[in-house]
């Protein structure tokens, strides 16, 4: 019996020829009356016989002519039943497991997350003619072909494109990653999601933290919590802190990192002295060996020789300013000399950034004054940091959370020491604009940054 022990009380018998055709027409008219329920369970035992082999081939013929009519079953819940039988079963009829694909996404997405009979195609076809659920479906399969990912990087609605980016079984090529931050890089998970992904090269960790810094840029400025440019300014410096740290961790080479970064105006001469105040010296080289176009090798060589005029004419053929000369040479020095406890490059040495303060305070006949601002902001940055970490070191007591020490920001001025018109330090002839031509031009406006304020102003709201 086709039937037996499937659902004992539709007294279907099994026989050959029209008595067969009897038997459908029998289950079909149950069909019409039963309730959903009874109809999703016998769809679904139905379903488990006719994968377990529990039915000849005769009785086969006739099982798949009964399940494939339920896939006009009015019930969502019947066509569920068999989704759910046959999503992941490599013996599921294949036109079954297709038209299951087209239903509605409550259905489609079982057999688009788990089937093995699903086609490339097939599955772009399905993510182009989708929802966001079903394109989610067929984002977190265990296994996703290149093509199938870029088409719904492409097409996919932003919830599918996150479930792409958390799904560690997609093949995801960089120029889709890159795709994905062109159409929602707005979006917070989105780009969470992505920065989770142990293969997110470099260039592309630099742009989502430039979108993320320009997205709270412009939240802080909207909510008016401080202006416009003040919210630019301190974005720009977490971008460059950003770029150190990723240059930093950057295990394959900063070549592609520094030359995208130039070519998107990121590459300025304060996240040079950054990094080499940190102890990046890699970065710093490379970036020299990509704004003068010499070899790499041939730029350590004059960096090591830092006292010689090789050095001074390779920062000339880099378009860096002049003035800036002392405090490259001081910082380049005090990387050979000062040694510390964190050699990351990540994270600004306070050792190195007042070695280099105090060259440029001996060498300032009022030339320099703003460039010794940016570095009395490196200090305190350094030192705030160092506070931070020697916070986080000291045991709680009485079950009372130790708060990290905030050191108050100086009232100098900070300075944009490249990537700008730098007009008006022209005019008062101190520090002129890296001359570079492929930096990106900017009005240079100048603010401090009072960190406590910010703190309470947030805490206020």
């Amino acid at each position: 019996m086709i039937l037996k022990g499937i659902k004992p009380w539709l007294g279907l018998g099994f026989a050959a020829g029209a008595d067969r055709i009897m038997i459908v027409r029998r289950f079909l008219q149950w069909t019409r009356t039963a309730a959903a329920s009874e109809r999703a369970g016998a769809a679904g035992a139905l379903a488990r016989a006719y994968l377990n082999g529990a039915l000849a081939d005769d009785e086969r013929e006739e099982a798949l002519l009964v399940l494939t009519s339920l896939l006009d079953d009015a019930s969502p819940l019947v066509r569920q039943a068999l989704a759910e039988n046959f999503a992941a079963a490599p013996e599921a009829p294949r036109n079954i497991v297709l038209g299951l694909a087209d239903d509605q996404s409550d259905v489609s997405a079982i057999v688009l997350r788990h089937s093995p009979l699903l086609s490339d195609s097939e599955l772009i076809d399905c993510a182009a003619i989708g929802d966001a659920i079903a394109q989610s479906a067929i984002a977190l399969r265990s296994r996703l072909s290149g093509p199938v990912a870029a088409a719904i990087a492409e097409v996919g609605a932003c919830e599918a494109l996150i479930s792409l980016a958390v799904n560690p079984g997609a093949d995801l090529p960089e120029f889709s990653m890159r795709r994905m931050i062109e159409r929602f890089g707005f979006d917070g998970e989105m780009r969470e999601a992505l920065l989770s992904r142990p293969d997110l090269p470099a260039t592309l960790r630099a742009d989502l933290v430039a979108t993320t810094a320009d997205s709270l840029a412009a939240f802080v400025a909207g909510c008016n919590w401080m202006s416009g440019e003040r919210a630019n300014r301190v974005a720009r410096e977490a971008r460059e802190q950003a770029h150190v740290i990723i240059a930093a961790t950057e295990t394959f080479g900063t070549e592609r990192l520094v030359a995208h970064l130039r070519a998107s105006g990121q590459l300025t001469a304060s996240l040079l002295l950054r990094a080499l105040l940190g102890g990046n010296a890699g970065l710093f080289e490379t970036a020299l060996a990509e704004l003068a176009e010499l070899p790499l090798a041939r730029v350590r060589g004059l960096t090591h020789d830092w006292r010689g005029a090789g050095f001074v004419a390779l920062c000339r053929k880099a378009g860096l300013a002049e003035a800036l000369l002392p405090a490259f040479r001081a910082a380049v020095e005090a990387l050979a000399l000062v040694e510390t406890d964190e050699e990351s490059g990540a994270s600004l040495s306070r050792l190195r950034v007042e070695r280099v303060l105090a060259a440029c305070k001996a060498e300032n006949g009022g030339e320099l004054d703003r460039l010794l601002a940016v570095l009395r902001r490196f200090e305190a940055e350094a030192a705030r940091e160092a506070a931070r970490d020697f916070s986080a070191t000291v045991p709680q007591e009485d079950g009372q959370s130790m708060q990290p020490l905030m050191l108050p920001m100086p009232e100098e001025p900070p300075l944009l020491l490249a990537d700008c018109e730098a007009e008006e330090i022209r005019e008062t002839e101190e520090l002129p604009a890296v001359s570079n031509e492929n930096f990106r031009r900017i009005e240079p406006r100048f603010f401090s940054v009072d960190l406590d304020a910010i703190e309470r102003e947030l805490a206020a709201a």
